[in-house]
């Protein structure tokens, strides 16, 4: 949530007069992120999230924007689009597609405790059960193809041994990519500063434009690798039960899904490990940037390699 595109006070008034929003009366640009261009948007009717989007095109678009709309009706705390007079939530603002959602209130936390786990796996399965009645299926732009187009990439930039490890783990989720475990609609991207709290109730999850239909379990592992993590790539093991215990309380989870789970794990770490690498190495121009530091993630996947076996006894 970089600010990549700037919007003016008078470029967004003249846009709001397609919703019945109000007066504009507060713009302010959103710099955590790397993806999309996002505001905060204060009128007469209250406060919402602007996103430009940078990568995506209009097309595609439509699956998140109505996949929010179904989750937040199925009682999902996620924002919901705001229609224009025409009933869109889609439009084009400064050359990029564009949509307003609702702003929730909370805040993201940066140490999370059990108990913080416990409530993010208890609403992540929500998620995913409420998920299982939405009609739309985007595949996951973010798979096994991306990481293997994405390595190639980034290869040369890298030393021997990450290179090594690299091609290693590649080579292992190839041979071990499971399509027989439960799928549906997972978030892609559940990590802390997707998630929102009041104290320890959390009050909503947001940033669905890496949303798709892929393993469940799969964004178990995701959310799992940023929230119950410590600074060595360490699972932190009170953490870890607390998530996984409340997420099977409401999505039992299968011996398939725990047969596949360190190699799950494993796939959650190269996925962000690619990402933030080639954001690195091919940055893009934006007004206000954050790059992540990738070295985080390559840890996180050393560990999963190193405690595969143990994974397994760490479960529910």
């Amino acid at each position: 949530m970089s600010v990549y595109t700037s919007v003016s006070s008078e470029q967004l008034t003249a846009w709001l007069q397609h919703f019945s929003l109000g007066k504009l009366l507060d713009l302010k640009g959103i710099a955590s992120g790397i993806t999309n261009t996002n505001y905060f948007v204060t009128t007469e009717s209250g406060r919402y999230v602007l996103t430009l989007f940078e990568r995506n095109s209009a097309d595609e678009l439509p699956y998140f924007l109505d996949l929010m709309a179904h989750l937040a009706d199925h009682g999902i705390p996620c924002p919901h689009p705001v229609a224009n007079a025409a009933g869109q939530y889609l439009g084009e603002l400064n050359g990029k597609p564009a949509a307003l959602v609702s702003c929730l209130r909370g805040g993201s936390i940066d140490t999370p405790s059990a108990e913080h786990c416990a409530a993010m796996g208890r609403v992540l399965a929500r998620m995913h059960l409420a998920g299982q009645s939405f009609d739309a299926t985007m595949e996951n732009p973010r798979g096994p193809h991306w990481w293997r187009i994405t390595s190639e990439s980034v290869l040369s930039f890298m030393d021997a041994a990450d290179q090594a490890m690299l091609k290693d783990e590649i080579a292992h989720q190839a041979e071990c990519r499971s399509c027989d475990l439960p799928r549906g609609v997972i978030h892609g991207d559940m990590f802390r500063d997707n998630v929102l709290f009041e104290g320890v109730e959390l009050t909503g999850l947001i940033d669905f434009y890496y949303a798709c239909n892929d393993v469940l379990a799969y964004d178990l592992a995701i959310t799992v690798n940023d929230w119950c993590v410590e600074p060595d790539g360490s699972l932190d093991e009170q953490r870890l039960r607390a998530m996984l215990g409340a997420y099977h309380a409401e999505r039992p989870l299968t011996s398939a899904e725990h047969e596949a789970w360190p190699t799950l794990l494993r796939a959650a770490a190269l996925r962000f490990w690619l990402s933030r690498l080639y954001d690195l190495y091919h940055p893009r121009e934006g007004e206000i940037t954050h790059a992540k530091d990738p070295d985080h993630f390559r840890r996180i996947l050393a560990d999963r390699i190193q405690q595969r076996e143990t994974l397994k006894t760490m479960w529910v």
